[in-house]
């Protein structure tokens, strides 16, 4: 049980009575990166250039209508939006029909593996509101998941940390914090019992993926000494889609 300012948040074995709960979390959790991302590619340079010369041809072609401005612009950002709604959603359809589909079996079955539920104590009754994920990995050839943006290799010019053939390593594939719990310590509370699974696992690093625009995901991984060893633009949808959104995954790694 860990206490932070009158508020006391306890961890658990996620247990199929989850569930349901569970999932929920989770598709809201990637859900609510859409809108943070479109925010920020719309101010991107570029594409505020490319919003105003748009905006500007349909003024000129509608015979000075402000209206039709208006209208190309507001195509030119519905684009967007789709490309960035499109990455999360692709990436939330995957992972739920791969591991979040038998979190039992991918999970709690596997010794290598960990899930946890975070409650906390909400009018004597416990909430759920936060959900960790450590999966044992063994090493891997990872440089061809990275493109020439970092090219497998960190901004200092390091090679990625490889492990001995053979070895394991922890991987966090899932960390969410209900949106009302934050700012009260329950991410660091996560992040920490991540590190503890994997030290008591044997594990000689953790490593985690996260998107560009998640500023407050990287900043805590940071403040636990994580650092960025590669990126890439890998979202598994159309390369074009993925040009436009502007988003990055970013692959982070703090040494045990």
């Amino acid at each position: 049980m860990a206490q932070i300012k009158n508020i006391q948040f306890s961890f658990r074995e996620y247990t199929p009575s989850d569930k349901y709960v569970i999932l929920s979390l989770f598709r809201d959790g990637i859900i609510e990166h859409v809108y943070p991302s479109f925010f920020k590619t719309m101010s991107h340079p570029d594409h505020i250039g490319i919003a105003l010369s748009i905006s500007m041809a349909g003024y000129v072609l509608g015979g000075s209508s402000f209206f039709q401005a208006l209208l190309f612009g507001s195509a030119w950002a519905g684009l967007l939006y789709y490309c960035c709604r499109e990455i999360y959603e692709g990436y939330m359809t995957r992972r739920l029909s791969s591991d979040m589909a038998n979190i039992q079996a991918n999970y709690l079955e596997n010794s290598d593996n960990g899930f946890w539920v975070a409650e906390a104590d909400v009018g004597g009754k416990a909430k759920v509101v936060g959900i960790l994920a450590v999966m044992g990995k063994k090493e891997e050839e990872e440089s061809e998941r990275f493109d020439n943006m970092n090219g497998g290799v960190t901004p200092g010019g390091a090679e990625i940390f490889q492990d001995a053939e053979g070895s394991v390593y922890g991987e966090m594939s899932l960390m969410v914090v209900v949106f009302p719990w934050r700012k009260k310590n329950l991410g660091s509370l996560l992040m920490q019992k991540a590190l503890d699974f994997c030290k008591e696992q044997g594990y000689g690093r953790l490593v985690l993926e996260v998107s560009s625009p998640q500023t407050a995901a990287i900043s805590l991984c940071k403040k636990f000494g994580f650092v960025q060893i590669a990126s890439h633009s890998n979202t598994h949808t159309n390369r074009w889609v993925s040009k436009l959104a502007r988003i990055n995954v970013l692959k982070m790694e703090k040494i045990i």
